[in-house]
């Protein structure tokens, strides 16, 4: 074989057993990896500290997000709110409320979260057992999800449609909200009070309006 055909065959070779290592090299890892040292594998440390504290962990969204303020956050902005001594009294005891009845639930859900996960590791797990913990789970996530929206439906009570449109602001919400209108048109609200643009729009030189 002559010197060019063997150096060809050579790094022909070499090009095939690097191959598999450079697949190796380019696999990303798991966005699980590490995961396997937490206290409870399911949850974050930030999970446990939220559940034991009572906090909202985002589960009240569907109330935040839609003109139902949270009793922690009003209170985080009682002053730009104006709130009076009586609404701050208010929504005061609303939070300890919510938190007392949170807390309990949230050590719960650790608790069946750590037997769910020893049921795994201890290799006792079966389709009933599995039925079984994941309902309690389930359960309790749904009630402790109740008594943090229970909480915003009672706060939005005790505040007036002002400061809550205030809230809205100051939390950002109404900062950028464009929407597809019926007629294919885009349109927004701004921050003044969810009044559409067209509402305070300037006339036009002729005396027309653009809206």
């Amino acid at each position: 074989m002559k010197p060019l055909f063997r150096s060809a065959f050579f790094l022909a070779g070499i090009f095939a057993g690097l191959l598999p290592m450079a697949g190796a090299i380019a696999a990303d890892p798991s966005p699980y990896a590490g995961q396997q040292f937490r206290e409870v594998k399911a949850l974050s440390q930030q999970d446990l500290d939220d559940l034991m504290a009572g906090r909202g962990m985002g589960l009240a969204k569907a109330g935040e997000l839609n003109g139902y303020p949270g009793p922690a956050h009003i209170l985080d902005l009682a002053s730009e709110l104006r709130l009076s001594p009586d609404q701050a009294r208010q929504i005061g005891a609303l939070k300890d409320r919510m938190m007392a009845n949170a807390k309990p639930l949230g050590m719960e859900i650790i608790k069946r979260e750590r037997e769910l996960e020893h049921q795994f590791e201890s290799g006792t797990i079966n389709e009933d057992r599995l039925a079984t913990e994941t309902e309690a789970i389930g359960k309790l996530q749904g009630r402790l999800r109740a008594i943090h929206l229970a909480a915003h439906i009672d706060a939005k009570r005790v505040l007036t449609p002002v400061q809550i449109a205030s809230y809205n602001q100051l939390r950002g919400y109404n900062a950028v909200n464009d929407t597809v209108m019926p007629n294919g048109m885009a349109g927004h609200h701004d921050m003044n009070m969810g009044q559409s643009h067209c509402d305070t729009a300037q006339p036009a030189p002729n005396g027309s309006s653009a809206c």
